[in-house]
């Protein structure tokens, strides 16, 4: 009956649409949430957040169950006519826009949270706006979100080996920052008379060129950052020499170390703007790592290893905020955000089976 609960959820979340507006796919957990179980149940702007009390044990640490319901928008094949999301089943696959991305791991860890007998607060939660840089989970730790242990069901299948599901021990962050140059502007015919915009960004380009990206280790996984200029947009004619330019990095970040972009402000004329910096994600207690892992373990023939994920989640925020955080779910690299997206529905009943021995046998500190 389990098994059957997973996929039934799992079709139910996906075929809700979530790309524009996460009330209906809210509202659907809700209502799942209240007629399977009796948990205390919050659902408002943050998302849905759901606790169980233990029966025996202490209720001052809790173990969290993460995710998000918000998937990006689909592909065109991914709806029909009337717009409505397009769900399909064969060789043991879901397919459709959420389908890995993560609207089945959610369902697993919803049938875990009903069935689970923990020693330890449970907590079910699931964001809005993890796509937009988790608002979501950031609104909620504002407001005190603060779980001693977290399981973020984003996608650790396939990284050790096909068909493995692993546990993420750590994942890279990003920073997306641009270069702001400025000059003079003056006639192409004597451009010895102007300052080119586009010159000083080609010497600050140089500088980030000659950076080195950090690395790291993190419970024997290793991490390492990158840095891209992914665009530049500078000019207003053919014969007018240039007084503003932009370049655009994209910068993969790890735990406590970041390339040092700020060396870009020393060229003339060039300012270094950050707008975005969703953080990375390390795991501080390497106990819980190991619980993890051995639960993913006991459920599956492959031995399941520690990894790290290249992409960033909801795990950042949580262990800025002093969250001990894994990652472990159903989706395999190169799912996500495709057209054609699926996950295997074994490994989501795998992934129900995780979550659940984690619950029931954590104990304490």
């Amino acid at each position: 009956m389990t098994d059957a609960d997973v996929r039934t959820l799992t079709k139910r979340l996906v075929s809700t649409p979530s790309h524009a507006d996460e009330t209906a796919a809210g509202e659907l957990l809700e209502q799942w949430l209240a007629a399977e179980t009796d948990a205390e149940i919050q659902h408002d702007e943050r998302g849905v957040i759901a606790r169980r009390s233990p029966a025996h044990g202490p209720t001052d640490v809790s173990l969290a169950l993460v995710g998000h319901h918000d998937v990006v928008p689909p592909a065109d094949e991914q709806t029909d006519a009337d717009g409505k999301y397009i769900l399909t089943e064969r060789a043991g696959r879901l397919y459709g826009r959420g389908t890995a991305d993560m609207k089945g791991s959610l369902a697993a860890a919803m049938v875990a949270f009903r069935d689970a007998d923990p020693a330890v607060e449970l907590v079910f939660a699931s964001f809005v706006g993890e796509e937009q840089g988790g608002i979501g989970a950031q609104a909620a730790i504002d407001d005190g979100f603060a779980p001693t242990w977290a399981v973020v069901t984003e996608g650790s299948s396939g990284y050790s080996a096909p068909g493995v599901t692993d546990v993420a021990v750590a994942h890279k962050g990003r920073r997306g920052s641009t270069l702001e140059a400025t000059g003079t502007a003056g006639h192409a015919s004597r451009p010895d008379d102007a300052d080119n915009a586009i010159y000083r960004a080609s010497d600050a380009i140089g500088t980030v060129r000659s950076l080195e990206t950090p690395e790291t280790t993190v419970l024997g996984a290793e991490l390492t950052g990158s840095l891209a200029v992914t665009e530049i947009n500078g000019g207003s004619a053919w014969n007018v020499i240039p007084e503003r330019c932009s370049v655009t990095i994209d910068e993969r970040t790890v735990p406590d170390e970041r390339a040092s972009l700020e060396a870009a402000e020393r060229i003339e004329g060039v300012e270094w703007i950050v707008e975005q910096d969703l953080p990375p994600m390390a795991c501080s207690d390497p106990a819980f790592a190991d619980h993890v892992l051995e639960s993913a373990r006991a459920v599956q023939s492959a031995a399941a290893q520690q990894v790290a994920k290249p992409h960033a989640t909801d795990a950042g925020w949580l262990a800025e905020a002093g969250t001990a955080c894994v990652v472990c779910g159903a989706a395999e690299p190169g799912e996500a955000h495709t057209a054609t997206e699926s996950v295997s529905l074994e490994i989501l009943e795998r992934c129900y089976d995780i979550y659940l021995r984690v619950a029931n046998t954590l104990e304490p500190n």
